[in-house]
């Protein structure tokens, strides 16, 4: 896996590989608000994680997911980490851990 020093130049290489969707994170689910889909935990997989910190506050910590659901779907998740993570389910963290 290769190790990408912005996050901007991560999603646009995965981008590349086509990991083309945008998802968002639901408390129970993975929603693609162009597709007008809810993928649950157990309907994908997590293929990439790379995490990105601020270098001058820790609020800008994100992490970029390379998701892959079982339909065929390839899609980015773009997330806070730390003190401003979102409220999701357990199977949703046990699927992002």
């Amino acid at each position: 896996m290769k190790n990408y020093d912005t996050l901007s130049e991560a999603i646009n290489e995965l981008q590349k590989r086509g990991y083309t969707y945008d998802f968002n994170l639901k408390p129970h689910c993975l929603e693609c608000a162009s597709l007008k889909l809810e993928i649950s935990p157990k309907d994908f997989r997590v293929d990439e994680v790379h995490r990105f910190e601020g270098m001058s506050s820790t609020d800008d910590n994100s992490v970029l997911y390379a998701i892959s659901a079982k339909d065929g779907i390839k899609g980015l998740l773009v997330d806070a980490y730390g003190v401003y993570a979102e409220n999701i389910s357990e199977a949703m963290r046990r699927k992002l851990r």
